[in-house]
């Protein structure tokens, strides 16, 4: 009788290499009922508005983002949505706005207000934004804050972005993480993949040229093939990065709220180029 000897220490990392490398780009069988953009922005909203009702009046004036406690950041969301508002309503000054600046005065404006103003406030601007995109063709293009996008993705935009500032609200209170549901959750990866090569051009990449194999793990996520950089050349096979991490992770790395190494991926590739599509999945987010 033979006794086998201990199993390779790398054959786990090849196995799982190999598995991933033969799983075609899609979302998994099992993928969550699709939802409207609307409804991902009303899911988002609610999440958030629910994370509001439950903080006491110390809480809302923790520090939470850029030096604006939660009133200020609840603030700077009103001014978003007020915004996005003028955008849908055709006004061009709203176009290359700045993200940050644009919303500021909005965000000082808070500052004086009590919680409950502060909260009512915002919810109507999040009710007359509901409305006016309900009246709207989702694929007409909105321009807003330096974005010129189809309403239905300025809406996915802007439910990624209340997800983001929820979790900074938690951060700030002593609440831990929420993760979106896994169907807000799909929209919300699909429209960070189809921004990766913008992330590249943010970093200065845009010439590069750098094939990627994303494989974004649990609900609301999927595999994608996504060609970044330099436009010339057919898309690699094997493609010359591959990563595999957690769904709602990729998407807290989209939103510049975790480094890269905190990602904790399965990278295969030059190190110089994994270090190109973290950086750029991070460039994203608009704060």
């Amino acid at each position: 009788m033979t006794t086998a000897g201990p199993l390779p220490p790398e054959l786990r990392t090849r196995v799982l290499a190999a598995a991933v490398r033969e799983r075609s780009a899609g979302r998994p069988t099992a993928e969550p009922a699709p939802i409207s953009a609307a409804d991902a922005f009303d899911r988002a909203a609610d999440a958030l508005a629910a994370v509001l009702a439950g903080l006491d009046d110390g809480q809302w004036r923790c520090p939470a983002l850029r030096g604006l406690d939660v009133l200020g950041l609840i603030g700077h969301l009103t001014g978003v949505e007020r915004d996005v508002q003028r955008a849908l309503a055709g006004d061009p000054d709203v176009a290359c706005a700045d993200h940050v600046g644009s919303t500021q005065g909005a965000a000082e404006a808070a500052a004086g207000r009590s919680p409950v103003e502060a909260r009512t406030a915002w919810r109507a601007a999040v009710e007359t934004t509901r409305r006016s995109a309900a009246a709207q063709d989702p694929a007409r293009l909105v321009a807003v804050h330096g974005m010129r996008l189809p309403l239905a993705t300025l809406l996915v935009v802007r439910a990624f972005e209340l997800w983001t500032h929820e979790n900074d609200i938690r951060t700030a209170t002593g609440r831990p993480p929420s993760a979106p549901d896994a169907a807000v959750l799909a929209l919300m990866t699909e429209l960070a993949v189809g921004f990766l090569p913008v992330g590249m051009a943010r970093i200065g990449a845009g010439s590069e040229r750098v094939d990627l194999h994303l494989v974004l793990t649990g609900p609301g996520g999927g595999t994608w093939d996504v060609p970044l950089g330099a436009e010339d050349g057919d898309l690699q096979t094997p493609a010359d990065v591959m990563v595999v991490a957690d769904a709602c992770r990729f998407c807290r790395l989209v939103a510049d709220r975790i480094e890269p190494a905190a990602l904790d991926a399965f990278v295969r590739g030059d190190a110089a180029d994994v270090d190109l599509v973290l950086r750029a999945a991070a460039a994203l987010a608009l704060d």
